[in-house]
């Protein structure tokens, strides 16, 4: 077994579990009642499916003009992806498009009392 043959068995099997998670986080969007679940699910299994799928491309190309690439992707998702979910859930808690129902802890009601709902 050489060097090679590995890293494509590996490669492989990063590939395989980043498209899996990816898919769960798919499913996870279609299926999640309220908004705050779906950005759950748009956010950790997303990233980490990417993450693991550009772990497979780095062991499969091998590379290292493509590496340095697909590590830009990553830092530009993990930077970005978190950021934007937070402005998101902000931005709808403030709409009033939350299901306070569903809710088990609720930090930014006291918040914002002098804004009227769908405010800025």
């Amino acid at each position: 077994m050489t060097w090679t043959s590995l890293a494509d068995g590996l490669a492989a099997a990063f590939l395989l579990a980043g498209s899996a998670l990816t898919l769960v986080a798919a499913i996870g969007l279609l299926r999640f009642p309220d908004l705050l679940t779906r950005m759950h699910s748009a956010t950790k299994p997303q990233v980490l499916g990417l993450l693991l799928v550009v772990i497979g491309l780095a062991l499969r190309l091998r590379d290292p003009g493509a590496t340095g690439v697909l590590v830009l992707v990553v830092l530009a998702q993990m930077f970005t992806a978190p950021v934007a979910s937070h402005m998101v859930g902000r931005a709808s808690f403030r709409a009033g498009q939350l299901r306070r129902d569903l809710l088990l802890v609720d930090e930014l009601s006291d918040a914002r009392l002098d804004e009227p709902p769908g405010a800025p």
